[in-house]
């Protein structure tokens, strides 16, 4: 008696789904073999259901259309809804990731120890565009040849690529939002108040 793969229609609707994915965006094989490194055929093949899907084919695809694994597969749910962000801890100072997105807008909830990093401001460069925004506390921002103390409330947005430093001078710890774009993508403030 055969056994049936209780994944066996998990894994035949991922064919449809890549399929539907990608015209979404208006994205051809061609573009997307370019951006993953997967043959076209082999794209065609996953997206009719004649191969099957495979981790290995599943991640760059991921990637690609800038969604999470289980998207693509229509993994079952877990019972619980709630995301379980999980804290990163850099020097003292906690980044809690808000975006579960790859790649594109990244946004942070940071909180900073009184007296961090230590030390003379060292300025670094980098590609992207960060916003930060200063829920409580206070933040000192040197950006180039200029030195601002954010209070909270304040926003700062820059260019990245210009030498930068952040840090907090006190009293008390800090929180900010931080919302970075690796590719230089910037906000868009559509409706500001006056």
């Amino acid at each position: 008696m055969a056994t049936v793969d209780p994944f066996d229609d998990v894994l035949e609707a991922v064919g449809p789904r890549l399929r539907s994915l990608r015209q979404e965006r208006g994205t051809t094989l061609a573009q997307l073999s370019a951006s993953t490194g997967i043959s076209v055929s082999t794209l065609s093949r996953l997206e009719a259901g004649q191969r099957r899907p495979t981790l290995e084919l599943l991640l760059p695809l991921a990637r690609a259309h800038q969604v999470q694994l289980d998207e693509l597969v229509d993994a079952p749910p877990t019972g619980d809804p709630r995301i379980h962000a999980k804290p990163i801890r850099h020097h003292g100072a906690t980044m809690i990731p808000l975006s579960r997105r790859p790649g594109g807008l990244q946004a942070y909830k940071q909180i900073v120890p009184e007296g961090w990093p230590g030390g003379e401001p060292d300025q670094r460069t980098h590609e992207g565009y960060d916003w930060i925004y200063v829920l409580s506390g206070r933040i000192r921002l040197v950006l180039g040849d200029r030195d601002i103390v954010l209070l909270e409330g304040e926003v700062a947005e820059f260019d990245t690529r210009v030498p930068h430093w952040f840090g907090n001078p006190g009293p008390g710890s800090a929180e900010m939002l931080c919302l970075f774009g690796p590719q230089g993508e910037r906000l868009h403030v559509r409706a500001r108040s006056k």
